[in-house]
């Protein structure tokens, strides 16, 4: 039941963060995005990530339970991303003088 869980909170947030980044890409601005938000989530995954590897019991059904790393990976390229549009977005901003 927690792996249901787990996986949930997984997908969820990964169809947030798409339409984030999609966000980030049209608006053209960094107003309303906090930097340090996104670094707090990335690290948040990367400590997720580590947690997998270091669980004995997840890494022996590894063959079977694959797929919740891969969501993990994917959120934090999506978080990547969305970090790489905020320093675009802000050297928009400094262009556009505000």
């Amino acid at each position: 039941m927690s792996e249901l869980l787990e996986i949930t909170m997984i997908l969820c947030f990964g169809a947030s963060w798409p339409m984030n980044v999609i966000k980030s890409y049209k608006v053209r601005t960094a107003k309303g995005k906090s930097l340090a938000f996104l670094c707090l989530i990335f690290l948040g995954y990367i400590a997720g990530i580590a947690s997998k590897f270091m669980n004995e019991a997840y890494m022996a059904a590894f063959a079977e339970k694959w797929y919740v790393l891969f969501f993990y990976f994917l959120n934090l390229a999506m978080v990547m991303a969305d970090i790489l549009l905020y320093f675009r977005n802000r050297k928009l901003d400094k262009l556009a003088g505000i």
